[in-house]
């Protein structure tokens, strides 16, 4: 049984994962930058995901993900992404106000939040006139 691992922990697997998709690779230092933390920090966290089997890494070298670790990724970015569009196009948040939010509630969503929260996105693209009715509240506020 994998141990759950902490938001911060998320954080760097997201990035990792999205790095690779990216560019193919990933080294300490674009952590370093994209999560605006200090090498030391990166270090630390790059050697606790190891232990944990979420990733292969020698020191200084290059980062790859294992497949625990692409698992936890794909889920963080699933939230992520779920609750992004959420906020942005049914709360009408604006972009920025959105993916802030959406990092931070990724990390201690429920399982049956997250549930019916998917349930009520879908809905909601098939049936759009409720959050561009709510957009029109809004409006009149």
């Amino acid at each position: 049984m994998t141990k759950k691992i902490t938001a911060g922990l998320e954080d760097y697997i997201e990035a990792i994962s999205n790095k690779i998709n990216q560019y193919g690779k990933v080294r300490p230092i674009d952590l370093s930058k994209e999560l605006n933390v200090s090498r030391a920090s990166v270090s630390e966290a790059l050697k606790r995901l190891s232990e944990l089997g979420y990733i292969n890494y020698g020191r200084y070298g290059i980062i790859s993900i294992t497949d625990l670790g692409k698992k936890a990724a794909e889920s963080v970015i699933e939230r992520h992404t779920l609750l992004h569009y959420f906020l942005q196009n049914i709360l009408w948040l604006d972009e920025n106000e959105a993916s802030d939010n959406a990092c931070k509630i990724e990390h201690v969503i429920s399982y049956n939040l997250l549930k019916n929260l998917k349930k009520f996105v879908e809905y909601n693209k098939k049936n759009p006139e409720f959050s561009l009715k709510f957009k029109d509240t809004l409006k009149n506020q």
